[in-house]
């Protein structure tokens, strides 16, 4: 008895053993072959970030990031395991191994640059404003004194903590109310708790032309730099980042990049670099 029970639960700790290794990639090493073997692959993503990565009523997940990736994949016979991570710890999930690719409107920075490597941009976007027309708020300068949202961790925070000139200073406190995601900021914006909401123009443009009443919110450019959408890698999956680039270039040639933006956007919204074919 004490034999089978000793047995059983040696069996349990390698089946944890295991499982924790195919969970955590080698932080430090190239993993391309294992990728290939395994035939899987993680990538983290902002469930709640529509049009590009959302998490469906039924549990699904749905969107253009998901889409694409799927189809990157795909040509390498390889199956995305889609995992919803905090978007404020997503470099973090990144480097301590338990997602191999941040990808879901995750734009190009130069302070991410330090700590991510970025595959050839895929699709590009703007911050813009997001207000109700009935508050009178047309351009960034009238912002003066009003309450800002945003989402914790996203680029638009970032170039608006960068850039205090064009509408920090501006805002009530120097500072915006930030939200987990993009979803919350807008209720909220609805309910007159905040005046505007600093939002991703390929997000914000989605989200409204779903509402009932679009006609009642107005939407102008902050003025930040024009964004380009990316997929996050680590520095040391050189190959991974080689093999997304290749996928990117192939799927346009052959159409199907256009097929998943048309579904999504109406519009081929491809970067110039893929369509030049720019590897």
């Amino acid at each position: 008895m004490k034999k089978k029970l000793l047995a059983s639960l040696v069996a349990i700790c390698l089946l944890f053993a295991l499982t924790a290794c195919r969970a955590v990639s080698n932080t430090k090493a190239d993993n391309w072959k294992t990728f290939e073997k395994t035939k899987t692959i993680t990538i983290g993503f902002d469930n709640t970030f529509v049009p590009m990565g959302f998490e469906e009523k039924d549990g699904s997940y749905n969107g253009f990031d998901i889409d694409l990736a799927n189809a990157v994949f795909k040509t390498y016979g390889i199956t995305v395991k889609w995992q919803a991570i905090d978007w404020n710890m997503k470099e973090t999930e990144l480097s301590n191994g338990k997602i191999d690719l941040i990808w879901n409107g995750y734009t190009k920075t130069a302070e991410r640059a330090k700590k991510v490597a970025f595959s050839m941009p895929y699709m590009h976007s703007d911050q813009i404003l997001v207000t109700k027309k009935s508050s009178g708020i047309t351009r960034v300068a009238d912002m003066a004194g009003k309450r800002l949202g945003a989402q914790t961790g996203s680029s638009g925070y970032d170039a608006f903590e960068a850039e205090p000139k064009r509408l920090k200073d501006l805002v009530k406190g120097h500072d915006a109310t930030l939200y987990d995601n993009f979803n919350q900021a807008l209720i909220d914006l609805k309910a007159n708790r905040i005046d505007a909401v600093l939002s991703d123009s390929v997000y914000a443009n989605y989200y409204l032309n779903k509402e009932e009443d679009i006609s009642q919110y107005e939407t102008f450019s902050v003025g930040y730099p024009t964004e380009e959408y990316v997929v996050g890698a680590r520095k040391a999956d050189k190959t991974l980042v080689k093999k997304i680039n290749q996928a990117f270039v192939k799927l346009y040639q052959e159409g199907t990049f256009q097929k998943i933006s048309d579904k999504w956007f109406g519009a081929d919204e491809a970067s110039q670099a893929i369509k030049e074919g720019k590897v």
